[in-house]
Parts: structure tokens; C-alpha cells; sequence
């Protein structure tokens, strides 16, 4: 085999609030940690146990970083897929650290929001941004649009025999 594969998928919850900063250039980067919870039966006593690992998450793609940052809060759930990345910095006492992320990169890795549209955020508020394919929507993620009369031009309670 020529190749190798780096790819991570995560379902989890948001521990903190999306972090929105720019680069030099004006890019932004988005960073939120990730909380996944493994659980299981101990067979000995029976009693329930629980592991939770965190996972750094940075977000280069400037669509998936818009949703997480207007749509994502605390404690929401998410799938997601990017890539892992070790790099170095140095710390404020002058000490060499090592960090390992889980990147989406600009045009590469995927977000998607598993929250129901009122959990997690305000009544409604994903309008369609739920499916973080790169920024696409699909038809049937749009709101409704308004007719003249005020009325919703899709009637979605309609009796449909499928």
C-alpha cells in the first residue's frame, strides 16, 4: 500500500462554548474541546461504569467554523470528522509542550449538528445549517418561505398518502 489514511470520526458533546479567533491574514479559527463517554457493565459487580476522553478540536474550514460558532454551545452534540495534528509550543513558563488535535481543514472534514433544533441552542435556530457539509444545504433543511399573505407557501401538514 502507497498510502496512509489520517482520519478521525467523533460523536460527542461540546464541553465549552465555540472560540472564534483570527489569523494574520483574517481567517478565522474556531476551537471547542469534545467530550466522548465510552460506557460499559463491570461484569464483576454490575455496576455501570463510565470513561470520557477530551478531545481538542480547531476548525480552519470557514463554513463548518461559522455553524459551530452560531449554532454550537455547550453540552451540544456533534458528529464530526477531520484529521489528527501534533504540534509544538512553547508554554508561558518557557517550557517545549506537545498537543495533539483533531483539525477540519479549509476544504477538507465534516460537521453536523445532532442536537434537536431546540435543544441546545433557541427554539429553531438551525434554519438548515444542521448538514455542515462544507456550507451546502439541502433543500429540505431551508425554512419555508413567506408568501405575500403571511402565510408559509409550504404547507408541510397536509395529509400525504406517502
Amino acid at each position: 500500500m502507497s498510502g496512509s489514511v489520517n482520519k478521525v470520526i467523533l460523536i460527542g458533546n461540546l464541553g465549552r462554548d465555540p472560540e472564534v479567533r483570527r489569523t494574520g491574514a483574517g481567517d478565522p479559527v474556531v476551537t471547542f474541546s469534545l467530550a466522548t463517554t465510552e460506557s460499559w457493565r463491570d461484569k464483576a459487580t454490575g455496576e455501570r461504569r463510565d470513561r470520557t476522553e477530551w478531545h481538542n478540536i480547531v476548525i480552519f474550514n470557514e463554513n463548518l467554523g461559522k455553524i459551530a460558532e452560531q449554532y454550537c454551545k455547550k453540552g451540544s452534540k456533534v458528529y464530526l470528522e477531520g484529521q489528527l495534528q501534533t504540534r509544538e509550543f512553547t508554554d508561558k513558563d518557557g517550557n517545549q509542550r506537545k498537543t495533539t488535535e483533531v483539525v477540519l481543514q479549509r476544504f477538507r472534514g465534516e460537521l453536523t449538528l445532532l442536537d434537536s433544533r431546540g435543544r441546545g441552542g433557541e427554539e429553531g435556530a438551525f434554519g438548515g445549517a444542521s448538514s455542515g457539509n462544507f456550507g451546502r444545504q439541502s433543500p429540505m433543511d431551508r425554512a419555508p418561505a413567506e408568501s405575500s399573505g403571511g402565510r408559509s407557501s409550504a404547507m408541510l401538514d397536509d395529509d400525504i398518502p406517502f
